[in-house]
């Protein structure tokens, strides 16, 4: 088909076809879902992967071309397959606004003749493959695959993914996030070979963050993080103390961070009492607004709603599973005007909430895949100039997600070779993503053999992250300098939120000198003077101390033990494995000092 032909495609759809465009005001497609569109009538492939930012509107682009491919009859029905229960319901929504109508309860024998397709799930596809291969083989089937990567969740999802949709007519896969951690392929998904001898998922069409922010099309995003000392208890009986976001091994990251969403500790009260502060100033010029916290589980998202009842005296509303409770009060919340909801499971993608401005990630999963489902739940914009603020802990991998929100990834099929030691960053996405996953409305005895026990955190204001920029000096809770920053108006257009963060931290630079060296607040210092040490390069400022020490056992004749024992007693902190970067090269200096003694 023609160019021309494809651009007169909006006069050959569905006369039941309103305005096109998500709220129905506009009267042509976006720009992107144009040119893809374009693409895909000019081409006219049997298998179109079209990747799109999450609120970018992947769904109206789907069902404008499951309309042209009906009323041409180049397909005779439409099987729509989505993640969750939630999401087959809301694209069956969806497209009944357009005259395309899908049964989402549908689960076997013959579809009444007043739909035009169906909706389910990629679990009902797993338990019964042949039943909609058959539907595919008796007519001409338009499959939609909605965040195709889930048909790579498991061995059995994907097989079951190519037996039944392997006779399709047309096949369309759609995912706003086209990348996973672990090396399934992803079904009707075509990959490409690389200079470096990977193969990566190639997609028909691309529109990334960068691109629809630049477009107006997604909210920009302002990303708070948080630190504060936090202190636990080991299984072995130790005490430790540490601040988040200080350079610390992989587990006492990752032990710091639980102690912070401790519900009760004080870090989740403080970064909950600032981030309803911050919806309260976004209400100003975004009156429905509303915020959510994603929670790791049942337990922590109820006490969350217990913290927030305490704190704003209005109830929260909480999400704890895919049922269809669960589903009916997220549609609920969605057309209120209430301000807080707490879930689980429920948003992490695909669940459309627009009006959802604010949000706390209260969840220690630490993958890009479930990171950007997440801050995708904050994007999708209903006018120019709102903008979405995430509330984070101070943690490495996070801060390092925050600032690459532009970032492009493709999913690779085969592992990168690991080089000098360097771990893969999303080795751990799979086994995190299978927990966040995981209901727990029982107590399966795990509470009982954690490895740690949280016993108090406390907050401090650390940062703002905006376009991969860092602003902000540390602060505590409800000082100016945090209330500047929760401020900042909530309808400003990209380049105005870059200059006014600008100008708040000038002002808090030039507010922090004029104090008297007596009252100045340690904690304080700019931002891009506090750079995260990576896991990496702690390894090395290990490996480092270890060879010191390796040389000093040669001069004086002690064992490695008692060296360090005798590091740790003068120059104090916890074993090698959980000191900080900066009490890994105090250890170095010191025995530097010793070895140059005995010379």
């Amino acid at each position: 088909m023609t160019t021309t032909a494809a651009s007169s495609s909006s006069h050959h759809l569905s006369p039941a076809f309103p305005g096109r465009a998500p709220w129905g005001t506009a009267s042509k497609l976006r720009a992107w879902q144009q040119r893809a569109m374009e693409k895909y009538l000019q081409e006219q492939p049997r298998d179109f992967l079209a990747v799109a930012t999450p609120g970018a509107g992947k769904t109206t682009f789907a069902l404008t071309l499951a309309s042209w491919l009906l009323h041409h009859h180049v397909v005779q029905q439409v099987t729509v397959v989505a993640p969750t229960e939630h999401l087959k319901k809301q694209w069956a929504e969806a497209a009944a606004r357009i005259g395309i109508k899908l049964d989402p309860e549908y689960s076997a024998g013959p579809l009444s003749k007043e739909y035009d397709g169906v909706a389910v799930t990629y679990a009902g596809v797993g338990v019964r493959p042949m039943l909609h291969r058959n539907r595919s083989e008796q007519r001409k089937t338009l499959v939609i695959l909605d965040e195709i990567h889930h048909a790579g969740d498991s061995k059995s999802w994907g097989e079951a993914c190519l037996e039944a949709f392997e006779p399709a007519a047309r096949r369309l896969a759609l995912t706003g996030t086209p990348f996973r951690s672990d090396t399934n392929p992803i079904p009707f998904v075509t990959y490409e070979e690389g200079q470096d001898g990977i193969r990566r998922s190639a997609a028909d069409y691309t529109y990334g963050y960068g691109s629809a922010l630049a477009d107006g099309v997604v909210r920009p995003v302002i990303f708070l993080s948080y630190s504060g000392n936090m202190r636990w208890r080991t299984k072995a009986g130790d005490e430790i103390a540490a601040r988040l976001g200080e350079p610390m091994t992989k587990d006492a990251i990752s032990q710091a961070w639980r102690t912070a969403l401790d519900p009760r500790g004080d870090w989740m009260p403080s970064v909950l009492r600032a981030a309803d502060q911050r919806l309260t100033e976004v209400r100003k010029a975004i009156p429905d607004a509303g915020a959510l916290v994603i929670a790791s589980d049942q337990e922590s998202a109820r006490a969350y709603a217990k913290l927030i009842r305490e704190i704003t005296g209005s109830g929260a509303t909480l999400v704890l599973s895919d049922d269809a409770g669960a589903s009916k009060r997220i549609d609920e919340f969605s057309q209120s005007t209430d301000r807080w909801m707490v879930a689980v499971r429920m948003v992490s993608e695909g669940v459309d909430v627009p009006r959802l401005a604010v949000g706390v990630y209260a969840t220690t999963i630490s993958t890009p895949l479930f990171f950007a489902q997440a801050v995708g739940r904050f994007v999708r914009s209903r006018r120019r100039g709102e903008t979405a603020s995430v509330f984070l802990p101070t943690v490495p991998d996070l801060l390092g997600f925050a600032n690459e929100m532009e970032r492009e990834r493709d999913h690779v099929l085969d592992k990168p070779k690991k080089d000098g030691g360097e771990e893969d960053p999303y080795a751990e996405s799979e086994k995190e993503m299978d927990e966040a996953n995981r209901e727990q409305d029982e107590d399966t005895g795990e509470q009982d053999m954690l490895p740690f026990e949280a016993l108090e955190s406390d907050a401090v204001f650390d940062r703002v992250m905006y376009n991969g920029a860092e602003f902000g000096m540390q602060a505590h809770p409800g000082s100016e300098e945090e209330q500047d920053y929760l401020g900042i108006p909530g309808l400003l257009e990209p380049d105005q939120v870059q200059l006014l963060l600008q100008k708040r931290q000038a002002k808090q630079i030039a507010h922090s000198r004029k104090k008297p060296d007596t009252e100045a607040d340690l904690l304080e210092m700019p931002a891009e003077r506090r750079p995260v040490v990576s896991h990496k390069e702690l390894m090395e400022l290990r490996r480092q101390l270890n060879t010191m020490v390796g040389a000093y056992v040669h001069q004086s004749g002690k064992p490695h033990g008692v060296i360090h024992t005798e590091l740790r007693r003068v120059c104090g902190g916890p074993p090698s494995a959980e000191a900080t970067a900066g009490q890994l090269r105090q250890r170095i200096a010191k025995v530097q000092e010793w070895a140059t003694r005995m010379k």
